[in-house]
């Protein structure tokens, strides 16, 4: 009797492949670059996951870049009713966020932070660390500190620890928030520090669970790997998380064969969809939270938006990083003069020059006279906007 032979079993079928334009403008859209959103700040703090904040002025340039027809006191007024704030979270930097995501964000990146505060060891040789939470708490809670107070009541019960450390402890051990007026537009003050849960008046999620960030991740950065949010929070082990949500999202590969994963109906514009100048501030998350970065950077371009300890603004043209800017204020005569700098990594053709110097126009008139000084600033009576010499290489 003949054996019919088995049937093979049948392969499931590879993963699409998405070319590097193809990411970028994915990414583009999600980061709501491709086309200004017509939506709050509010809801665009929530759909961005935050955005990072080690200076006063990034999230403010960050929305201008995003948003149609963004009023920068729309921002500075969620942070004055604390609907927003400044916290430490992903990668164990400072980002606004909106109040129920700072809740939940914070506990998220305790990893992260704990991972730091193992870097000060040495610091904290005979510390309590939890008395000295406890401590702490108590310190701001009775009213905001700046960090150099909390560090002088800490040194009162370890003297013999390092002050940095102890910083670095309290912040790796509290959830402490940076109150307002440090973050209103043109209002800014120094740094004093609370507990988030003193100031919003509302307890921290209880751990997490991380499939609902990875969802809203892919939403704001998608298409991406483990490895890209793992970059993105500054955790590890999250490809558990990846593996229990696979049934619901798509599956893709990079032109390198690294899996990508995706929301099933999240934007993936044609890549030939055109990409209009953007400028986006120094630590623009768009730049910082995938672990290959090639989707909006030549790899070239890597080391030419720092010099020194110093970050740049920096622009895009055609969805991809083209070169560096600066805003300079000139007050006086009743109104506010700005110039606007634009540095370039290549020569631009006529039709991308005049499209950038269109788009640094709107952003210094949007932007201009922004300073962390005291006053309300004043309309911007008059622009500059020069093309600086071409940034050479390094």
């Amino acid at each position: 009797m003949t054996k019919t032979p088995a049937t093979p079993a049948k392969r499931p079928a590879r993963a699409p492949v998405l070319s590097r334009r193809a990411l970028n403008r994915a990414t583009l859209a999600r980061q709501l670059l491709l086309e200004r959103a017509a939506m709050s700040a509010e809801a665009a703090l929530t759909h961005l996951v935050g955005l990072q904040a080690q200076n006063v002025k990034p999230p403010y340039h960050a929305l201008a870049a995003r948003l149609a027809d963004f009023d920068p006191m729309e921002l500075s007024g969620l942070m004055g009713e604390r609907a927003a704030v400044r916290i430490v979270t992903m990668r164990s930097t400072v980002h606004t966020l909106t109040a129920d995501d700072a809740l939940v964000l914070r506990p998220f990146s305790q990893a992260a932070l704990d991972r730091e505060l193992r870097m000060f060891r040495r610091g904290l040789v005979g510390v309590d660390l939890d008395r000295l939470a406890v401590l702490a708490r108590a310190h701001v809670e009775e009213e905001p500190r700046t960090l150099a107070q909390l560090r002088t009541e800490l040194l009162r019960h370890w003297p013999d620890a390092d002050p940095q450390s102890l910083g670095i402890a309290a912040r790796a051990r509290l959830p402490l928030l940076q109150v307002t007026p440090r973050g209103l537009w043109r209002r800014s003050g120094q740094v004093a520090l609370t507990t988030a849960e003193h100031w919003l008046g509302r307890a921290l999620a209880d751990d997490p669970a991380p499939d609902d960030i990875v969802l809203r991740y892919l939403g704001a950065f998608g298409p991406a790997s483990v490895k890209d949010m793992q970059a993105w929070a500054g955790l590890t082990r999250l490809r558990d998380a990846f593996e229990r949500l696979r049934p619901g999202l798509r599956a893709f590969r990079d032109e390198h064969g690294v899996e990508l994963f995706d929301l099933p109906d999240a934007p993936r514009p044609d890549p030939e969809t055109p990409a209009p100048p953007r400028f986006l501030p120094e630590y623009d998350n768009l730049l910082l939270s995938h672990a290959d970065r090639t989707r909006v950077m030549d790899p070239v371009h890597k080391d030419r938006t720092w010099t020194g300890n110093q970050p740049h603004r920096t622009f895009l043209v055609d969805g991809s990083l083209a070169g560096v800017w600066r805003l300079d204020e000139d007050r006086g005569g009743g109104g506010t003069g700005v110039r606007l700098t634009v540095q370039p990594f290549a020569e631009l053709d006529g039709r991308r020059r005049q499209e950038v110097l269109a788009e640094a126009e709107r952003t210094a008139r949007m932007l201009g006279g922004d300073g962390d000084g005291d006053g309300d600033g004043g309309a911007t009576s008059s622009c500059d906007i020069r093309f600086g010499e071409v940034l050479p290489g390094r």
